[in-house]
């Protein structure tokens, strides 16, 4: 008998094919893209069936940490979650999986999975692993391969060989991202999208890293025989996941390997790649249009418009996606969307910090948002999460001032605590130490007033955080 599978959700990237709405401080695995879950959320949900799936195991690195623990919680599921101290790509992610499920079982078999694809079928999926899972079993490294509905240029293919048993091949070949003439063709002699999803026996997994690629496999096993916890999370250990190799799966085992199997998924997958597979998926009106937010359109068919709060109209124009955030406004044709990666490239080159920073910045307490900001002012709007505490902190270069609109703020300041109530305010002068908490039971929303010659984040002087930040 198969034992459950351990399923890894791979929760690290920073995608900017999906920006504005995706950026470093907040990726599209944690945005609703469609409905009210993020990718992330739907990802845990499907991996939450019991009877084929053990508890899983997220790896993320510390920046979005909290992310993921308050994203677990919203949908009632726990799971075991792993910081990567730093990037090292995926074949180091994968063999940290490997060495914690082997942990767990050492005839583990497991299923790493992205936390930013979309799944249609969920009980088809869920049957395709557990297939998968019988024949990783047997000493197969098993990916999941997506029938293709069109040439597509942006996947990688996988090339089917000798059928090993229902529904699985061995793998011919991994072909890289072709061209249009050449993925047509691939179309037509029945190869797949590989779509990066796999399972495996946990052993054999350790085996091919052993010896195709040591620089990767050896540092991880420090790493993880190092990892101390922190608070709810486990962080490897920084010096020896350091010198881990950083190097893909599929160029240091999967290309490799005379143990790689094919099973085709028929379950529905999109990896959200782009704007135009987010108009794909979601629900449009009579005339084609996807409209999310304050968005209208007028005289015309199959757009895209998202907007988080702007209002925005749309006279006229066909196959166009405009997405509007509170600080950048993307617009082009569906049909050019993938050029989305390069334009970032561009704005980030000229120094735009909004290229990878969201005006709204979540914290583990809660989250701010900039509303305005001079060369010697900020205004922020503040909210605390109920329970939420900030760090007691200080500033060399600015003073603040905290005006509470909903809720009730506990305020240190130096050796006081004062308990500031809905309309009135406190004043924190510059180099006083203080912190501000939320002994509520519902969020507190407050406006920070800041005036100083510096603004930056670093100059907060961390003296004790809860969250162990300092």
């Amino acid at each position: 008998m198969v034992s459950k599978l351990i399923p890894v959700v791979m929760c690290g990237g920073a995608g900017t094919r999906l920006w504005p709405v995706s950026r470093d401080t907040m990726p599209k695995q944690f945005i609703p893209l469609l409905g009210q879950d993020s990718t992330f959320q739907r990802a845990i949900r499907l991996l939450a069936n019991s009877t084929v799936f053990a508890e899983p195991i997220v790896i993320t690195n510390a920046e979005y940490r909290f992310t993921v623990l308050e994203q677990l919680q919203a949908v009632g599921i726990s799971a075991q979650v792993v910081l990567e101290p730093m990037r090292r790509d995926s074949a180091a992610a994968v063999a940290v999986a490997t060495e914690f499920a082997l942990a767990r079982d050492p005839n583990a078999i497991v299923g790493v999975f992205a936390a930013d694809h979309i799944v249609q079928d969920s009980v088809l999926f869920v049957e395709t692993c557990r297939k998968a899972g019988v024949v990783a079993a047997q000493g197969k490294i098993v990916t999941i391969g997506i029938p293709p509905n069109y040439p597509a240029t942006g996947y990688g293919y996988i090339q089917p060989g000798k059928e090993i048993s229902s529904g699985v091949r061995q793998v011919a070949a991994f072909v890289e991202k072709p061209d249009a003439e050449r993925a047509a063709q691939y179309l037509l002699n029945g190869f797949l999208w590989n779509s990066g999803n796999f399972i495996f026996d946990a052993t054999t997994m350790r085996a091919e890293l052993e010896a195709f690629e040591p620089h990767v496999l050896e540092p991880v096993m420090i790493a993880v025989a190092e990892a101390k916890p922190d608070l709810d999370f486990l962080l490897l250990d920084a010096k020896a996941f350091d010198q881990a190799k950083t190097i893909s799966i599929d160029y240091a085992v999967m290309e490799r390997t005379k143990k790689a199997a094919v099973i085709t998924g028929n379950f529905g997958w999109s990896d959200v790649g782009g704007w135009s597979a987010v108009w794909d998926l979601s629900e449009k009106d009579t005339n084609g249009n996807a409209v999310e937010g304050r968005g209208y359109v007028l005289d015309g068919s199959n757009n895209l418009v998202r907007s988080e709060d702007t209002l925005v109209a749309v006279i006229g124009l066909d196959d166009i996606a405009v997405i509007s955030t509170r600080d950048a406004v993307l617009v082009a044709p569906k049909a050019k969307a993938d050029k989305v990666k390069d334009m970032v490239t561009l704005i980030t080159s000229k120094g735009e910090a909004e290229a990878g920073v969201h005006r709204e910045i979540q914290r583990p307490w809660g989250k701010y948002l900039s509303v305005d900001m001079g060369a010697r002012y900020q205004v922020k709007r503040i909210t605390v999460k109920p329970g939420g505490i900030l760090s007691l902190q200080k500033h060399y270069h600015r003073a603040e001032h905290w005006i509470v609109v909903r809720g009730t703020a506990e305020v240190t300041r130096n050796d006081a605590t004062i308990v500031v109530h809905e309309t009135e305010s406190i004043y924190l002068p510059i180099g006083c130490v203080h912190r501000l908490a939320n002994p509520g039971k519902i969020p507190l929303e407050l406006i920070e007033v800041q005036v100083g010659s510096y603004l930056g984040e670093d100059d907060i002087i961390r003296i004790e955080d809860v969250y162990r930040r300092s």
